[in-house]
C-alpha cells in the first residue's frame, strides 16, 4: 500500500499545541476540513462518535482516530505531532504525541484495516518513531515516516 497516496506532505503538521485529546480531535477536523474541502462539523461528529465508542490510541505514543465521513470519495490522512503528549487513554497508557487520522467515505470503508496496518508496518521499522519524534519541521516528519518504504 502506498501510503504517500492517503497521507500527503501538506498535510502534515508539527508542534499542534492542543489541552486534551478531544481538543486534538477539534484541531485534526478543521484541518482536514481545509484539506479535503468536508465541512468541519461532519469531521468532527463522525471523530468524536468514533471515539466514543473507544480509544484510537493504539500505544507507544501513536493514535489512529478514524472515522467514515459523507462527502469522501478516497481515503485521506494527516499526519500531526502534538507539541506536548496527550492522554489519548491508549492501550498502554502512554501518552500519544503522534496521529495518525484517517478519513474514509462509505465505499471505502473496508480500506481501513489495510491502511493501518501498512501504518503499524512503517512504524515497526527500526528507527522510524525514533526519528519523527526528533523531526524539526514537517518535511522532516513526513520524510522519516516514509523513508523506509521507498527503499
Amino acid at each position: 500500500m502506498d501510503l504517500s497516496m492517503i497521507i500527503r506532505p501538506e498535510h502534515t503538521f508539527i508542534g499542534v499545541s492542543v489541552a486534551t485529546k478531544w481538543s486534538g480531535l477539534q484541531n485534526i477536523a478543521e484541518k482536514a476540513a481545509s484539506a479535503f474541502g468536508i465541512e468541519e462539523r461532519k469531521i468532527l461528529q463522525a471523530l468524536e462518535s468514533r471515539e466514543s465508542l473507544g480509544s484510537t490510541g493504539i500505544g507507544n505514543g501513536v493514535a489512529v482516530p478514524h472515522a467514515v465521513v459523507e462527502g469522501m470519495t478516497h481515503p485521506r490522512g494527516l499526519l500531526v505531532r502534538f507539541a506536548r503528549p496527550l492522554d489519548f487513554e491508549a492501550v498502554d497508557d502512554v501518552s500519544t504525541d503522534i496521529a495518525f487520522a484517517l478519513l474514509f467515505g462509505e465505499a471505502n470503508r473496508g480500506e481501513y484495516l489495510n491502511v493501518l496496518a501498512a501504518i503499524a508496518r512503517q512504524l515497526q521499522t527500526p528507527g522510524v518513531l525514533a526519528a519523527m519524534r526528533k523531526a524539526r519541521t514537517a518535511e522532516e516528519l513526513y520524510s522519516d515516516f516514509l523513508a523506509d518504504s521507498r527503499i
